[in-house]
């Protein structure tokens, strides 16, 4: 859980939020013995446009890919310094994921 916390928090997510983000998703990481876990940046955002009128200041969307795994995997880790927010004015935030099975290459 302090794992969610920490990228949530980063990713923008306040405490509310992650919460319910957290509520949501640990539940089902909790049934697999490890996660593979990834947040879908501009890759994401660019197939899944959002139109909103009035257009928001800040528009915060994070959206989580796991997949369950058995066994620990070597993976390097994801840098989510050029996804961190900072909330200005009317912010609109949305939050999801997917579960996607683990095929190594």
């Amino acid at each position: 859980m302090a794992f969610l916390e920490e990228k949530l928090a980063l990713l923008g997510l306040n405490r509310r939020e992650a919460n319910e983000f957290i509520m949501f998703w640990l539940p089902q990481l909790e049934d697999n013995p490890y996660n593979l876990i990834h947040f879908a940046g501009e890759e994401y955002t660019r197939h899944a446009e959002l139109i909103i009128d009035p257009q928001p200041q800040t528009i915060i969307r994070v959206m989580m890919h796991t997949s369950p795994l058995q066994t620990p995997i070597e993976f390097p880790l994801q840098d989510l310094s050029t996804m961190q927010q900072k909330r200005e004015g009317f912010t609109v935030v949305e939050w999801g994921g997917s579960v996607v099975p683990f095929q190594a290459r």
